[in-house]
């Protein structure tokens, strides 16, 4: 007990689960450890047993311990082992939060409703012929006239992260180099160190990814690069056609990249605000892209279009005969009806609109705090902390989850960062952004006049 003691700066909730926290993040309580009852540390700190009770609460709250009843209270074991290494430390403890803004993921009331959609659908799973072409014509005529350029082939397969691992097998190798945005998507990180492909960081602002440093990262002859054209997932940035053009123009001179293909990963283009774009505009036989329908549609639908040049898709399908198959046609006919239906596009076309209210509200409550940030696009918004262990405990004190922000960075930086699933905030913006503002780590310009008003917008990223 006397190691929880010294690290205990201040005897608050707040303070006593960010000790604990820091704790079990360096390793000196390791899981399993057996943590001092609520009464005997409230004793040894003079503070009342309800302060710590609720420091455990925060704790459990984030996935850090677990109550055993009469046997005590324990630090947990890690998240299962069968999920990739990024992916353990965003699973964390799906303890229900009074607001939980961690998973990612879109708001479930806020998804199209599938039963006219599934009344639709034959009753019947007929594929008469194994060999039948893996998209339904009608879904394909849809994804056609929808497409950000004339990609020569359009495939379907079972959600964004299958068509990325199925993109890079084609064009990858074991050793190879592929460019990746960081801050970006954690799976993505995991992917390549499965595949045994070096990864090379390039940061992003509010557009997308820095032209100055992408063009040094080109000089290393990657074979690939990995984008996500709208929405970014942490950061909520969306890339803007002058940035586009200016990322395949350096494509296109750049003489060691003349078989680099880019691999697009739209995961929220139905549910982003922003104008669809595409390096393929420029580049149409380099460029391979996905367009997710989970974060619109619903995560469980598992689908998604690929679309590029043949030569490569060819190859996709080719394998895809070798194991899956095909995307389901049931699936692929609920999708069209989705896209093609009155009821549904205005669903849609409404969930957009709350999203991008959330965003709007979540920016301007923080700019009256004197805390300016971009408003971000999709679901998501990044924020910069000062600690990140300690803000997941605060927050979580508050009954507010958020997503530590390391799993999201390819380079580990002396800075620290938060992901929030905005698009999940359905409750009072006011009560969360004073939670959120007590942990960002202000400006500089801003924590030297704290009685200053709201400024400007503005981003900050990694």
């Amino acid at each position: 007990m006397q190691t929880v003691i010294d690290e205990i700066e201040h005897p608050t909730p707040a303070g006593i689960a960010a000790a604990l926290g820091r704790l079990i993040s360096s390793g000196r309580l390791a899981p399993g450890d057996r943590l001092p009852t609520v009464r005997a540390l409230a004793a040894a700190l003079a503070v009342s047993p309800s302060t710590v009770s609720h420091a455990w609460q925060a704790l459990t709250a984030v996935g850090l311990i677990a109550s055993r009843g009469r046997s005590g209270t324990f630090v947990l074991e890690a998240a299962p082992r069968w999920l990739p290494a990024r992916t353990q430390s965003m699973a964390g403890y799906h303890r229900e939060a009074r607001i939980d803004l961690s998973r990612g993921t879109p708001d479930p009331r806020l998804l199209p409703d599938l039963g006219p959609a599934l009344s639709r659908v034959s009753q019947r799973a007929a594929t008469v012929v194994y060999q039948e072409l893996p998209v339904i014509p009608e879904l394909l005529a849809v994804l056609r006239e929808s497409w950000p350029f004339p990609a020569e082939s359009i495939t379907v397969v079972d959600g964004a992260l299958d068509a990325i691992s199925r993109s890079l097998d084609v064009v990858a190798r074991f050793g190879d180099r592929v460019i990746v945005e960081d801050p970006g998507f954690p799976p993505f990180f995991d992917l390549l160190d499965q595949m045994g492909i070096e990864r090379l960081p390039v940061p992003v602002d509010e557009h997308g990814i820095l032209p100055a440093a992408f063009a040094v990262a080109l000089t290393r002859s990657p074979v690939a690069v990995i984008l996500q054209p709208r929405a970014h997932n942490p950061t909520g940035a969306s890339m803007t056609a002058a940035r586009a053009e200016e990322l395949a123009r350096l494509l296109g001179v750049h003489r060691r990249t003349a078989r680099t293909v880019v691999i697009e990963d739209d995961h929220s283009g139905e549910i982003s605000v922003a104008p669809d774009v595409s390096l393929g505009r420029w580049l149409p036989g380099r460029v391979l892209h996905v367009r997710s329908y989970s974060k619109s549609h619903g995560p469980d639908l598992r689908i998604a279009a690929l679309g590029g040049p043949a030569a490569l898709l060819d190859r996709i399908v080719a394998r895809r005969m070798l194991g899956p198959g095909w995307t389901s046609r049931m699936l692929q006919s609920i999708l069209y009806d989705l896209l093609t239906q009155g009821d549904s596009i205005a669903q849609t076309g409404e969930a957009r609109r709350i999203y991008f209210a959330r965003q709007k509200a979540l920016a301007e409550a923080l700019a009256e705090l004197g805390l300016p940030v971009a408003q971000a696009d999709g679901i998501n918004t990044w924020l910069p902390v000062r600690d990140e262990r300690d803000a997941i405990v605060q927050l979580a004190a508050s009954g507010i989850r958020v997503a530590g922000g390391s799993p999201f960075l390819a380079e580990a930086g002396p800075e620290a960062f938060i992901r929030v699933t905005v698009g999940a905030l359905h409750s009072d913006v006011t009560e969360v952004a004073l939670a959120l503002a007590a942990v960002v780590r202000r400006p500089a310009s801003v924590a030297a006049a704290p009685g200053a008003g709201p400024r400007p917008p503005e981003t900050r990223w990694a």
